[in-house]
């Protein structure tokens, strides 16, 4: 099943810059051939159910290979059966109405 999601992944007990976890989780997506959208307060990424929920175990298993004690993760999913859509289909969508 395809799912676009929105998630923001947080790591716990490591002090105030989270850059450091932030990049590492990107790689990981990447590397899972998944395309991660960054944003100010998180991460957009689609793709097939299973292959984004294993990155997204992957980028827990990294975070505490890093030291990380805790990792707390938001997620909201998003899936539909009418339609194909991305998440570009998605903000092109709102564009179009904000110049109509």
């Amino acid at each position: 099943m395809h799912l676009i999601a929105d998630i923001a992944i947080i790591p716990l007990g490591t002090g105030l810059s989270l850059s450091s976890y932030v990049a590492a989780c990107e790689r990981v997506l990447r590397d899972a051939g998944l395309e991660p959208q960054l944003h100010a307060n998180g991460t957009n990424v689609e793709g097939e159910w299973d292959e984004v929920m294993a990155a997204l175990r992957r980028c827990h298993e990294v975070l505490h290979e890093m030291g990380v004690p805790r990792v707390a993760t938001n997620v909201r999913l998003g899936t539909r059966t009418d339609k194909t859509q991305s998440r570009n289909d998605k903000i092109a969508s709102v564009k179009r109405k904000l110049e109509g």
